[in-house]
């Protein structure tokens, strides 16, 4: 069930964040950043097998992690972990919705289950975690942060079941928001735009099986795709490390904003939909990733 890499027995003198999805990328570096800073942070995977490069890097920076397993998409491994930070460190300040997973393709492409699961890691994992937190989160005037992304504001082709899914996690807690703050829960979305990890990769992403099977579609994906590799190249992605600063800085920013872009470039992406009234600027700007003509 867990790997406790150095969990106090006792009350934790400082703050607990509990953050998903520690095996690479944006949370494995929220976790090294968050206990460098002093917070107790209790850093989730849904598959302990992968947690070398998070203890790697622990040791590495000289940090101590509380590593658990938790998979966002089963209701006992979410009541079992609150019940751990409330029954081990006796409190949970923040909670950091990471763990998410790609879905590439076109609905004439992927079967509805792919549509379902994207709901069901993405959207409902937030939901579910995030209700079973609230009780200890409004005991301590905590604070709930989502790393979203600019695709929870702007449809991207061939992200239909991603973006759809990070829509709904959007709209979930800008409802949220203001109720949340009338108990004194903040709550934050963190919206990067691409960045150097193993996120693609993870998702089990494979190329040419997309080429594949893409029929009719096959000229736009292939221009996607090529696109795609360019942006998530580390010569021109944030890498990790970049949008985990940005995520320490919200949990100790207590007038921090609802939603934070973590690059010039995202904010730009973001201002361009949330200014764009019919959807004209939008459709014609991403129409450019699906054809052969785009630089």
């Amino acid at each position: 069930m867990s790997e406790q890499a150095s969990a106090d027995s006792d009350t934790a003198a400082g703050p607990v964040v509990l953050i998903t999805g520690t095996s690479t990328g944006i949370g494995l570096a929220s976790a090294i950043e968050t206990a460098r800073s002093g917070w107790k942070t209790v850093a989730t995977m849904r598959d302990l097998r992968r947690a070398e490069a998070l203890r790697a890097e622990a040791r590495a920076a000289g940090v101590e992690l509380d590593i658990r397993q938790l998979d966002v998409t089963e209701a006992g491994d979410i009541q079992r972990e609150i019940a751990y930070c409330l029954n081990t460190y006796g409190r949970l300040d923040a909670l950091v919705n990471n763990a998410g997973s790609a879905a590439v393709g076109t609905v004439e492409m992927m079967e509805t289950i792919h549509f379902r699961n994207a709901m069901e890691l993405n959207f409902f994992g937030v939901v579910a975690l995030t209700r079973a937190a609230m009780p200890l989160l409004r005991d301590s005037s905590g604070c709930v942060i989502t790393v979203s992304s600019v695709g929870g504001v702007v449809g991207q082709p061939f992200n239909e079941a991603y973006c759809a899914a990070k829509f709904a996690v959007e709209g979930f807690l800008e409802s949220l928001q203001p109720v949340a703050r009338t108990v004194g829960v903040r709550v934050h979305l963190i919206e990067p735009g691409a960045v150097s990890s193993s996120f693609v990769e993870n998702a089990g992403i494979d190329s040419g099986a997309l080429l594949s099977a893409a029929g009719p579609y096959r000229p736009a994906i292939s221009a996607y795709l090529e696109r795609t590799s360019r942006q998530f190249a580390s010569s021109s992605a944030q890498q990790p490390a970049d949008v985990a600063e940005v995520v320490l800085s919200t949990l100790q920013d207590s007038s921090a904003a609802f939603r934070i872009q973590t690059s010039s470039w995202a904010r730009d992406f973001v201002a361009a939909k949330l200014n764009d009234l019919d959807g004209s600027k939008v459709t014609g700007l991403t129409a450019g990733w699906v054809t052969t003509q785009q630089g």
